[in-house]
């Protein structure tokens, strides 16, 4: 098995590191830890800081934990959701969060997030707790696997799929991803099929989300990860896809934004926090071309006014 340094690359690695460098001497908390990539570059970069490391998967934990040992008391493993970042930690002078699912997840093909390759349906980024994809979808009713697909797959033969997949389950239960994938794959017209990649790929994605909460986590872990920054704190955020963004966007801009009306000559009330991204940053060219996985990356951050 590759080392853990070498089964992931971190996206934006040198970027994130520069936009936290504020909490040089103070506490990061890196929300996603995963295997622990951006949060060994932060501890290298940055000697006067500590870490704490938020993941609910246990096996990141232990991997990330191996992995920076050599940083001692400085890294802080927490076995949990990012939305509890508040009870990880009372105040930070940084937050980092790498959103969606890890090259590991998807490496490790027994954990079933992968269309790619056969293994049971899973997709529970805990294992030791919650509904499986496979629970999931043989007890939701076709109406609630549409609106499933159509909100977190963006999956236009939503109701398709859903019909499908209730008539199979009929003859026995769905226990496999190579199960959940040829579904799909019959229930796509075959114009569809010929572009946009692998035709699973939404329903999976919908599937996944779903299984895990993982925009109503993130609703709910922004506004907490702002909470916990201290004056001058810096919260940098990579999504992965729109539904992700769109959450991230729609929250900076909701404490960014003044609500002094326009046209009067003085700021009368002044936001909290302040943009330090003009939009949602992306990777370079170079970048993607290294790493495949940095393709797709929004990148946002804003920073507590002082």
């Amino acid at each position: 098995m590759k080392a853990t340094a070498d089964r992931h690359v971190p996206v934006l690695l040198q970027r994130c590191t520069e936009l936290l460098g504020t909490a040089a001497r103070g506490l990061i908390v890196d929300a996603t830890v995963g295997m622990g990539g951006h949060t060994e570059a932060l501890l290298r970069a940055y000697p006067g800081c500590a870490v704490v490391g938020i993941d609910r998967d246990p096996r990141a934990l232990e991997l990330a934990s191996e992995r920076l040992a050599p940083f001692g008391e400085r890294f802080h493993p927490f076995h949990g959701t990012y939305d509890e970042i508040a009870h990880a930690a009372a105040e930070a002078d940084g937050v980092l969060m790498d959103l969606g699912v890890s090259s590991m997840q998807l490496d490790e093909q027994e954990r079933g997030f992968s269309y790619a390759a056969d293994a049971p349906l899973d997709m529970r980024m805990d294992t030791s707790t919650g509904t499986s994809a496979a629970e999931l979808l043989n007890t939701a009713s076709a109406a609630e696997l549409r609106r499933i697909l159509y909100r977190y797959g963006e999956e236009r033969f939503a109701p398709r799929i859903a019909d499908r997949i209730v008539r199979q389950r009929e003859q026995a239960p769905l226990t496999r991803t190579s199960e959940l994938a040829e579904i799909v794959r019959e229930s796509i017209p075959a114009p569809a099929r010929r572009t946009g990649g692998n035709p699973a790929k939404r329903t999976f994605q919908a599937i996944r989300i779903a299984v895990n909460d993982e925009l109503g986590i993130l609703e709910r872990a922004i506004p907490a990860a702002l909470g916990i920054l201290r004056p001058g704190g810096r919260i940098v955020v990579m999504a992965y896809q729109s539904l992700e963004d769109r959450i991230v966007k729609h929250e900076f801009a909701r404490v960014t934004t003044s609500t002094t009306p326009h046209g009067l000559p003085v700021e009368l009330d002044q936001p909290e926090f302040s943009l330090l991204t003009r939009g949602a940053e992306r990777a370079s060219e170079d970048e993607i071309a290294t790493n495949p996985r940095a393709a797709s990356v929004r990148l946002r951050a804003v920073e507590r006014r002082i």
